[in-house]
């Protein structure tokens, strides 16, 4: 389901919330987190951080756990890291022109934690 918001305004970072979005994918689930920790006002930014921070860290479980077999498992990962590369790319846009994007399951989860 898309949802459009209007992003505009300034964050409580000081950027445009579309911006601070859009930062909260730059590095996965690191800055994600970083979001979550500074931003005091906008929940658009905010569901943008937790949903960063619960996709990434599952894509990261997710390599470490096939990067442990070897052969097929590292077959798998390499697939997995390029869907990886997609999505991180697909969310960095979405974010950035202010559609709220919820991934199946993760974003749901991501909305219910921040109320």
């Amino acid at each position: 389901r898309r949802r459009v918001v209007s992003p505009r305004g300034a964050s409580s970072t000081g950027l445009d919330a579309n911006v601070a979005a859009v930062l909260a994918y730059a590095f996965g689930a690191i800055s994600g987190v970083v979001f979550l920790i500074i931003e005091r006002k906008s929940a658009y930014v905010r569901f943008h951080a937790m949903q960063s921070t619960l996709t990434f860290l599952a894509v990261t479980v997710l390599l470490l756990a096939l990067g442990s077999f070897p052969v097929v498992g590292w077959l798998l990962a390499g697939g997995v890291y390029l869907v990886g590369l997609v999505l991180w790319a697909v969310l960095m846009f979405k974010a950035f022109t202010g559609e709220r994007y919820r991934l199946p399951y993760l974003g749901e989860i991501a909305a219910r934690q921040l109320g």
